[in-house]
């Protein structure tokens, strides 16, 4: 017997195979957005700017990243993403699922960040910068940085606040996400080996300086001369005084110790008890009081050949010199009235 549908019972039947077709085309779409394995190398992806959505999906799809290509479009379309992606390296896996290749994307979540170590930044500082970006604990790149020797000679003395401090040279490094603060020491460190040139170890041993001793001295000219001309005049002063068994009575050694630099420097500072006031104590201090650039390393290899013992800045930053004590009141008296 034939039995004819109501229009009632065709719109419930067409009304349940939507759903059937919408559930079963979700649970294909989700399981098509899902990783396409549990393991796999990641592998740098480089989008350029206004690459379109399917060139990313398509090149993602050949690279075995993703299952399908259109999926990828649709779910990036379904969460507004589809004019968000931004250009750069990044580094996708076969176990993320086409949601977190999206947010990574969306947000320029790159491979790598680009970031510059200043000259004359301490481990305090690069500590900060780090956290500041995102890349490092600043509590544990400071806990690594007491003990870090990987290069002899980097032994530290045993009254140093950072056995590192100095060598982590100062550049501009690209560090992939999820670097570990170990090897971002490691890193900064071989890039100071590597640019330490065996021409610059040979002078310093002709010096009869440690490398160490060098990037101490070093150290306190980049912080003492904010003109670039005076590194090598500085460093001449500071040669001339441990020449003669003169404290170098160094500010820039006053202010690692206090930590947060100062403006003016009191009586009562140069005085305190510490192993680094360079007022108290003679000689170099323990270990570098920060880490140097090329520029004044050079500038303590090829000091300039010079009678001045003393120096002091005006309010620009230019240093006056002079060869006696009474020469440097003078310049004191005329540059701090």
């Amino acid at each position: 017997m034939l039995i004819l549908l109501s229009n009632v019972s065709k719109k419930a039947f067409l009304g349940i195979a939507a759903v059937i077709i919408i559930s079963f085309s979700a649970i294909i779409g989700w399981t098509l957005a899902q990783p396409v394995g549990t393991k796999g190398e990641a592998v740098l992806i480089t989008i350029k700017q206004g690459t379109p959505t399917k060139v990313i999906a398509e090149e993602l799809e050949k690279q075995n990243l993703i299952k399908n290509a259109f999926v990828f479009r649709f779910v990036a379309k379904l969460k507004g993403l589809e004019n968000s992606l931004q250009a750069g390296e990044y580094s996708l896996s076969p176990i993320m699922p086409i949601h977190q290749m999206l947010v990574m994307m969306s947000q320029g979540q790159t491979a790598y960040q680009q970031i510059t170590i200043p000259e004359g930044y301490t481990v305090d500082q690069i500590a900060d910068l780090l956290a500041e970006k995102k890349l490092a604990s600043p509590t544990k790149f400071r806990a690594l940085a007491k003990n870090f020797v990987p290069f002899p000679y980097m032994a530290a003395n045993p009254n140093t606040k950072y056995s590192v401090e100095g060598f982590l040279f100062p550049d501009t490094y690209r560090v992939v996400s999820g670097t570990s603060e170990e090897a971002l020491l490691s890193m900064m460190v071989k890039q100071f080996d590597a640019k330490l040139a065996p021409d610059s170890r040979q002078r310093a041993s002709e010096l009869g300086l440690s490398i160490r001793d060098v990037i101490t001295m070093a150290s306190l000219v980049e912080k003492e001369a904010q003109l670039s001309e005076e590194q090598p005049i500085i460093a001449g002063v500071f040669a001339n005084r441990v020449r003669l068994s003169m404290p170098l009575q160094s500010c820039a050694t006053i202010q690692y110790i206090l930590g947060n630099p100062k403006a003016e420097l009191t009586i009562q500072d140069t005085q305190i008890a510490s192993p680094y006031n360079t007022y108290q104590n003679m000689g170099l201090p323990p270990g570098p009081i920060a880490n140097p650039g090329a520029a004044a390393i050079k500038a303590v290899l090829f000091a300039d050949k010079t009678d001045y013992l003393y120096f002091v800045a005006d309010k620009q930053g230019k240093h006056h010199f002079s060869n006696s004590y009474e020469e440097h009141l003078a310049a004191i008296s005329q540059v701090q009235p």
